[in-house]
């Protein structure tokens, strides 16, 4: 069980002796005041995946089945002290079949999200993206990191940095739109959303510039509904009022922006991980697009981040099940 004093560490902050980050914690509360979402947890066969998910159930914001092999699972939790008496276990004997196993109870809707355990991302995804089997619906799977960055005002959705390598304009409405979909129905209001590239105005020689302009059009036409879009916005102008002000950009996001939207696969990595490395940035990780929203956790996550990532999903699946026109993931 979690002591008062862990619960209030996850929930207010400044844990060993850090500062207090209040972006989290805002989302963990609002997750706790909404009910809990059942959560199918793939392979969850070492400590912290195993008290990332029990952690999360003990604030009441998911209720975990847990999918793995029973054995290991059971002597994970023995080994570290970790009570899992009361919670669901599904046996799949290795992690290719936990992954299997996972995506099969959700397609039965026995749980409302889906979350990583132990095992390697591919595995879980390759369940997921199954033609035959997985979770697959018509808008294109996205990854977004939300990131609590100490120095900075507003939380930061970042997007796509994890799946989409090279996405051309249509996968990029997608990965916009379930971006905004996440932002609003986590209940967050309606998000500024900035398509970045390495300069603020339009040119043919950098390819993403005429993207970011086409996606700006495309929500102006309803192709791309429940944001602000502006661009392109180089990252600076993005983010920083004075930066946006120098350069002459008058525009509702400019200097504002809460959701950034990358060129590519490898400039959103460099971006978030710089965020976490020289920012000391928390992250925490939701995949979209799929029938239902995917936790998707890092051994190297914290425990807050864990349920910081946990919390948004959360909300985003109260929103669901609330709302009959919110789309599926």
């Amino acid at each position: 069980m979690l002591q008062d004093s862990e619960i209030d560490a996850i929930t207010t902050g400044g844990p060993f002796g850090q500062p207090p980050q209040s972006k989290y914690e805002n989302l963990i509360s609002l997750a706790r005041e909404v009910p809990p979402a059942t959560t199918v947890v793939a392979h969850p066969c070492d400590e912290t995946s195993l008290r990332g998910a029990v952690a999360a159930a003990e604030l009441g914001i998911i209720v975990p089945i847990l999918v793995g092999p029973v054995a290991k699972i059971t002597a994970v939790a023995k080994q570290h002290g970790i009570d899992i008496a009361r919670y669901e276990l599904v046996d799949a004997p290795h992690s290719d079949a936990a992954a299997a196993k996972a995506v099969e109870l959700i397609r039965e809707s026995r749980g409302e999200l889906l979350m990583k355990g132990s095992l390697h991302t591919d595995e879980l995804m390759r369940a997921v993206t199954s033609a035959t089997t997985g979770l697959r619906t018509a808008r294109r799977i996205s990854h977004v990191f939300i990131m609590d960055v100490p120095s900075h005002a507003e939380t930061l959705f970042i997007t796509d940095a994890a799946i989409n390598i090279f996405p051309d304009l249509e996968a990029k409405r997608d990965i916009v739109q379930n971006a905004i979909d996440l932002f609003t129905y986590g209940g967050l209001g309606t998000p500024r959303v900035a398509i970045l590239s390495a300069v603020e105005t339009v040119t043919p020689k950098i390819p993403s510039t005429i993207e970011a302009a086409a996606l700006c059009k495309m929500a102006e036409r309803g192709q791309i509904t429940g944001g602000i879009l502006d661009g392109p916005l180089a990252f600076d102008n993005a983010i920083d009022l004075e930066a946006a002000a120098i350069k002459g950009i008058k525009s509702a996001v400019a200097g504002r922006a809460q959701i950034l939207v990358v060129p590519d696969l490898e400039a959103g990595n460099m971006l978030a991980k710089n965020l976490s490395f020289l920012a000391k940035a928390d992250s925490a990780g939701i995949v979209l697009g799929a029938r239902v929203p995917i936790v998707l956790t890092s051994r190297a996550d914290s425990v807050r981040s864990r349920m910081a990532s946990c919390a948004v999903a959360v909300l985003y699946a109260h929103a669901r099940r609330s709302t009959a026109a919110v789309p599926a993931a």
